[in-house]
C-alpha cells in the first residue's frame, strides 16, 4: 500500500517513517483502557473506538502528513477493577510510557504528538501529562478526549443521555457499528445498573464503579443504541479530531520556560 494513503504506524516501514518525520508528520497516539464494559460489551471498548477514531480522522485529513500508532491499551482504570476484567496502570507508570513514547518519537525527528483519549479515567491523568511532556520535551504534546471535542454533535445523536457515559447507549452503538460479532446482544437487556452514590459537589478523592454502577458497572442505557447511532458518532467524533488536528495554536511551538530567558518577553513564532 503507498505511504501516502497508509497512516498506520505498524504497517509502515522505517524508511516510510522517516520521511514523514522530514515532513513535519502528527504522530496520534490512541489513549484507551483495558475494563469492564458491563454484561454486553468486551474489555477492548475503548481501545476499539478511540483507534478507530484516530484512523477515520488520519483518512479525512488526507492533504496533511499524519501517521496513527497502535492504540495504548492500558490507562487508569483501577476504579474499574471490582467488576473484573480490567488491567490498570498507575499514574506513575502511565506518565512513563507516554515519555518513552515522546522521547522516541523525537529522537526520530517527530515534532508533534497527539493524546487522543477515549476513556473517561484517563482525562485528567493526561491533561497533566501533556502539560509536562510538552515543557519536558519543548514540543506540542496535545492531550484531548475524542467524546469531548464535540459535545453538542454527540449528544444530538442520542435519544436517552446527554453525552458518552460507560457502555451505555453511545459506547454499544458504536460497537455495534465497528464489530457487532462482539456484543452480546442477549445481555443488553441486563446491562442497567441500581442507583449510584452521590458525590458531594466540588469534591474529589477516587470513587469505585462499584459506587457509581452499582450491580452491573454500566452508566447509561444500552437499550437505545443501534449501529446506524455507532457510524454517526464516529462520523462527528473523527470531524472533531481533524478540526483539532488543524488548529494553529494547538501545534505552535511551546514556550520553553524551562530553558534560559524564559523571563523575557516570548511571541509565538510568526
Amino acid at each position: 500500500m503507498p505511504q501516502d494513503t497508509e497512516h498506520r504506524w505498524e504497517r509502515l516501514t522505517a524508511p516510510e517513517l522517516r520521511a514523514l518525520a522530514a515532513r513535519d508528520a502528527l504522530v496520534l497516539l490512541p489513549v484507551a483502557s483495558l475494563e469492564q464494559h458491563g454484561p454486553h460489551l468486551p474489555v477492548w471498548t475503548d481501545s476499539l473506538i478511540g483507534h478507530a477514531a484516530c484512523l477515520r480522522a488520519a483518512a479525512l485529513a488526507s492533504d496533511l502528513p499524519v501517521v496513527v500508532l497502535p492504540p495504548m491499551w492500558l490507562g487508569l482504570s483501577e476504579h474499574h477493577l471490582p467488576f473484573g476484567g480490567t488491567i490498570s496502570l498507575d499514574y506513575d507508570a502511565m506518565h512513563r510510557v507516554l515519555r518513552g513514547v515522546c522521547r522516541s518519537l523525537k529522537a526520530q525527528g517527530f515534532g508533534r504528538l497527539f493524546l487522543v483519549n477515549s476513556h473517561g479515567g484517563n482525562i485528567d491523568p493526561l491533561a497533566v501529562a501533556a502539560r509536562e511532556l510538552c515543557a519536558e520535551f519543548a514540543m506540542p504534546v496535545v492531550a484531548g478526549t475524542v467524546f469531548r471535542l464535540d459535545m453538542p454533535g454527540i449528544a444530538a445523536l442520542l435519544d436517552t443521555q446527554p453525552g458518552v457515559q460507560h457502555a451505555c447507549e453511545a459506547e454499544t452503538s458504536l460497537v455495534m457499528h465497528l464489530a457487532p460479532e462482539l456484543v452480546r446482544r442477549k445481555e443488553i437487556a441486563n446491562a442497567l445498573s441500581g442507583p449510584a452514590v452521590p458525590a458531594p459537589e466540588g469534591l474529589h478523592r477516587f470513587w469505585s464503579f462499584a459506587e457509581r454502577a452499582p450491580d452491573t458497572g454500566v452508566i447509561g442505557d444500552p437499550r437505545a443504541a443501534t449501529a446506524e447511532k455507532g457510524e454517526k458518532l464516529l462520523a462527528v467524533m473523527a470531524a472533531s479530531l481533524v478540526a483539532a488536528m488543524r488548529d494553529p495554536v494547538a501545534w505552535r511551538r511551546p514556550h520553553a520556560v524551562w530553558q534560559g530567558g524564559a523571563a523575557e518577553p516570548w511571541a509565538p513564532p510568526g
